[in-house]
């Protein structure tokens, strides 16, 4: 019988050592789950990032895109402005020497004139009917010569407008393009 109790005893603390075993095993279980758990958590948290990063990336992408178009925008209207400019000392050129230009076929318009008279002076009523239509051409010159500096003066106003307008566009581009630039630093600033 003494053998019998051991036998009991031993099974006993057999089966109390089984308990704390399944006990254990239980609050591996237990940790094992919460592990998971946050494990899950980490690859969601983490496919969220990779979506953020991706709409990141997009973003850079397109905000490049749209710097390289504005950049060749900015060159292609400083390029024009440079033209028009070229262009407008051309013509402020081209209207200094018209006076010049003018004078001199005045001087001749003179002197074909006077030689006119002369030949008045010896003739008869012909003569009369020059004089009228000479007085009649220095009119229409004088007319004439009103309107084309009228027509100047109004030319030089428009282009003088149209390059100011192109260079405060060109500010308000350069100022645009600074402000993309500054994003664009920041978006870097999160990689």
């Amino acid at each position: 019988m003494d053998d019998s109790g051991a036998i009991l005893c031993q099974i006993s603390s057999l089966k109390d050592m089984l308990d704390q075993v399944n006990e254990e095993i239980e609050a591996n279980i237990r940790i094992t789950r919460e592990i998971e758990s946050e494990i899950v958590k980490c690859t969601e948290f983490e496919a969220a990032l990779a979506a953020r990063e991706s709409d990141l990336t997009k973003t850079f992408y397109f905000s490049q895109f749209e710097i390289n178009g504005l950049l060749s925008v900015a060159y292609e209207s400083k390029k024009s402005v440079k033209l028009l400019e070229e262009e407008v000392c051309g013509l402020r050129k081209k209207k200094m020497e018209m006076p010049e230009s003018m004078d001199d076929k005045r001087e001749q318009f003179v002197m074909q004139c006077l030689e006119f008279q002369r030949d008045i002076d010896k003739g008869e009523n012909e003569v009369v009917n020059l004089l009228s239509e000479k007085e009649f051409l220095e009119n229409e010159f004088h007319l004439l010569d009103e309107r084309n500096n009228a027509l100047k003066n109004f030319m030089w106003a428009f282009m003088d407008e149209t390059v100011q307008d192109l260079l405060d566009c060109n500010s308000v581009k350069v100022a645009y393009l600074h402000s993309l630039h500054q994003c664009l630093l920041n978006i870097r600033f999160y990689f």
